[in-house]
């Protein structure tokens, strides 16, 4: 897998694309090819999974009880308010990955209704959709792609045992095998072009990590928790005045509601509330800039991926490395 470097240091060409972002990786400048990930500039998924989510989506079992009575008496009601609130994303994990998106986060979950192995994703609403479908998904992209590479993030993992954590392992070194790269020190793109990996799996389970070196730990996400952009823009720019971490990491653009803003706002969605404030959002997120620095952003994940600039606003960040 993944394209040999030749012996002028040189890759192989790509087929064209339609979209000019499915294979930004491969494109970008020799001089950053080996540059480690966590000092590239990366765009990203919040909540990947939730385009997955629909009216016949079932309500966690970890939301509160008052929730899930209230889904019980009021189903007709109650399960289309929450869906509203917890889809972030209307692109499929596919889709995303051709508009540039490399960093996916992806929410792990056994529902307790659920057949035995049967893994889904989750958000307030259990998805449809299977993981292992979707893991199936991604590796078949990136066969199509053998430059580009996906930072995956499992996480949540709800209803997971500890035998259902080592089925989910075993489903992903099945899926995508040799693409895995273990866990050491941040690779360069060159670096996984000659091996031919082209997975990060971060795992936020400790004791899962430790029994399996092709799993990567839990990447730290600045999650600012605000309704306004301004707040969360605040919460940002304090994170980074306390030094960015050593390693991989994810700065969240995303907004989040709460019960407050929920109430005062019955007729509105999470969609209604974010896509007004991209711009303020993306002028952030085009003042950041990649690298060592203690300032230095890497990931930035958003929502609704598609509505406007910001996959090659987060890209177009690199150009930064080169002095451009």
């Amino acid at each position: 897998m993944g394209g040999q470097v030749s012996a002028s240091g040189s890759f192989p060409s790509l087929p064209c694309t339609r979209n000019p972002n499915a294979d930004w990786m491969s494109a970008l400048c020799p001089r950053l090819w080996d540059m480690p990930l966590h000092h590239l500039s990366i765009p990203g998924s919040h909540d990947t999974m939730t385009y997955g989510l629909n009216r016949k989506s079932p309500i966690s079992h970890t939301q509160s009880r008052l929730l899930l009575l209230l889904a019980k008496v009021l189903p007709c009601i109650t399960q289309p308010a929450v869906l509203k609130w917890s889809v972030t994303q209307v692109l499929n994990v596919t889709e995303q990955l051709d508009t540039g998106v490399r960093y996916l986060d992806l929410r792990i979950a056994h529902m307790p209704e659920g057949s035995e192995k049967n893994l889904h994703f989750v958000h307030m609403l259990y998805t449809t959709l299977l993981v292992e479908d979707t893991l199936t998904e991604i590796s078949e992209w990136l066969e199509n792609h053998p430059r580009e590479v996906v930072i995956l993030a499992c996480r949540n993992f709800e209803g997971m045992t500890e035998d259902l954590h080592e089925y989910l392992v075993t489903c992903i070194k099945n899926i995508f095998g040799d693409m895995l790269c273990p866990r050491g020190e941040v690779p360069t793109l060159r670096q996984l072009w000659a091996r031919g990996q082209q997975v990060l799996l971060s795992y936020e389970d400790e004791c899962t990590v430790g029994r399996h070196p092709e799993l990567w730990p839990g990447i730290p996400y600045w999650w600012g928790d605000q309704v306004k952009p301004e707040k969360l823009i605040h919460y940002l720019e304090r994170m980074k005045s306390c030094g960015r971490p050593g390693g991989l990491f994810v700065a969240g653009i995303n907004l989040t509601e709460n019960l407050e803003y929920i109430l005062a706002h019955p007729s509105e969605s999470l969609k209604k509330m974010t896509l007004p404030n991209l711009p303020h959002l993306s002028e952030w997120v085009r003042e950041q800039r990649p690298g060592p620095g203690p300032s230095c952003t890497n990931i930035i994940a958003g929502d609704f991926i598609g509505a406007d600039t910001f996959v090659s606003d987060v890209i177009r960040l690199n150009q930064k490395l080169l002095g451009c």
